[in-house]
C-alpha cells in the first residue's frame, strides 16, 4: 500500500510540474508544455559546448539606452538562490561561475533579471541558533553577477543566519557588484524601501515581504526597527502602504514574498490573502518563494501570481524540489502583457540546467 501510494505521489508531482510550464503565453491565454525527458529519468548535467571556467562570460546587457524607448521590459524570475555549503565549495574550487554554467546565458538576456537570495554572502559573523545556517563566500556575489541578476530579494528567513554584520556585508557585496536589494536593510526605511528602476522608459518598482512560519526559531524578531538591521515582514498595513506609494511613483510593481510551507505544493490562505492584498493595492505582479516546490500561477484581476518559483540553486535536494522553472514576464504600462516559464532541472549537487521540451497546444 505505502510503495502505490508513492508511485500515486510522484506521478501526481509529475504531472503538476510539466502543468506548470506555457509557452510566450498571454494573462489569460494559457498553454501547456510538456517536458520531452520523463521526469523520473536521470539526469545527466552537459554543457551545450565546451566552457572554460576561467574565461566564460556571460552576454551583457545593453548599457546605452535607446533614443525611442520601448516602454517594454522583459523580465525573468527564479526562486530561491543557495549558494552556501556544496555549493559555495565548489565556487571557491571551480571558480565563480560555477553556479550558473548553465543559465547565464538565458538569465542575463533579459532586461530585469530578478530572484530571492537564500543566505548571506559574507565571511562574517557566527551562525544562530536554528535547525538550518546557510553562508555563502564572498565570490558568490560575482557568480551573481555574472549569472545577470539585477534585483535581489533579501527578505527571506536566512538573510540573518549568521547575524546582522553579515547581511551588512552581504548588501556590501552585492552592491560592489552592482546588484540592487529588496526586503532587508541596515534599518527599518531602507528594508521597507520600494526600489525603483527605470527600464526601456518604464518605471518599475520592487518590494519584498517575509511571513514564515515560527518553528524552530522567531524570524519576526529579524524585522527591522529604526537603529537594527532586518527583514521587512508581510503585516498587512505595510503590504498596503508600501505598494500603494510604489504605484503612486511607478508604473509597474513588482512585489516578492517569501511565505507558505516548505515542501506544500497547496497555496496556503495566507498566502492567498497577502498576495490578493498587494494587487488590489496596485502590483501587477507577485512571486513567491519559501516553499522549494513550484505552485500554481493564478490570474487575478489585472496581475499575474505566481505562488511559489521553488528552488533554483540549492543542493541536496531530489524531486519534487529540483524540477522548476525560470519565469519570463512581458511588462508594459498597463501591466504583464505575457508570461512564459522555462523547464529547468536542478541536480542533486543544486545547479540548474534549461531542459528541452515540446510543445502540446
Amino acid at each position: 500500500m505505502h510503495k502505490k501510494l508513492l508511485i500515486l505521489f510522484l506521478l501526481t508531482s509529475i504531472i503538476f510540474t510539466a502543468c506548470q510550464s506555457s509557452q510566450a503565453k498571454s494573462i489569460n491565454t494559457p498553454r501547456q508544455i510538456i517536458p520531452s525527458q520523463a521526469a523520473n529519468t536521470p539526469v545527466t548535467l552537459t554543457p551545450s559546448a565546451t566552457i572554460d571556467h576561467n574565461t566564460a562570460r556571460a552576454p551583457q546587457k545593453p548599457s546605452i539606452p535607446s533614443p525611442t524607448p520601448s516602454r517594454r521590459v522583459n523580465l525573468m524570475a527564479v526562486g530561491d538562490i543557495m549558494l552556501g555549503r556544496t555549493i559555495g565549495e565548489r565556487i571557491l574550487e571551480e571558480g565563480y561561475q560555477a553556479p550558473f554554467i548553465y543559465t547565464a546565458e538565458t538569465l542575463a538576456s533579459a532586461d530585469i533579471t530578478i530572484g530571492n537570495l537564500e543566505c548571506p554572502i559574507s565571511d562574517q559573523g557566527q551562525p544562530v541558533e536554528k535547525k538550518y545556517v546557510f553562508r555563502a563566500p564572498t565570490e558568490a556575489a560575482r557568480s551573481l553577477s555574472f549569472a545577470g541578476f539585477d534585483v535581489l530579494s533579501l527578505g527571506n528567513n536566512h538573510s540573518l543566519d549568521y547575524g546582522p554584520n553579515a547581511l551588512l556585508d552581504t548588501l556590501s557585496h552585492l552592491e560592489s557588484e552592482n546588484i540592487h536589494t529588496v526586503g532587508a536593510g541596515k534599518d527599518e526605511f531602507e528594508a521597507y524601501q520600494p526600489l525603483y528602476m527605470m527600464v526601456n522608459g518604464l518605471k518599475l518598482a520592487f518590494l519584498s515581504y517575509v511571513d514564515v512560519p515560527i518553528t524552530d526559531f522567531d524570524y519576526l524578531s529579524w524585522e527591522a526597527a529604526t537603529d537594527k538591521p532586518g527583514i521587512a515582514w508581510a503585516h498587512k498595513d505595510k503590504v498596503r502602504h508600501g505598494v500603494t506609494l510604489a504605484k503612486n511613483e511607478a508604473d509597474v510593481v513588482i512585489v516578492m514574498f517569501h511565505n507558505g510551507f516548505e515542501f506544500w505544493q497547496k497555496v496556503s490562505t495566507d498566502q492567498q490573502e497577502i498576495a490578493k492584498l498587494a494587487i488590489d493595492s496596485g502590483a501587477s505582479l507577485v512571486i513567491g518563494s519559501h516553499p522549494h516546490v513550484l505552485q500554481r500561477i493564478e490570474t487575478y484581476k489585472e496581475g499575474l501570481i505566481l505562488y511559489s518559483m521553488g528552488n533554483f540553486v540549492f543542493d541536496n535536494f531530489l524531486f519534487p524540489p529540483n524540477y522548476t522553472a525560470i519565469l519570463s514576464v512581458e511588462l508594459t504600462p498597463t501591466g504583464v502583457e505575457t508570461y512564459e516559464l522555462i523547464d529547468v532541472v536542478i541536480s542533486l549537487e543544486g545547479i540548474p540546467q534549461i531542459m528541452p521540451y515540446t510543445i502540446k497546444e
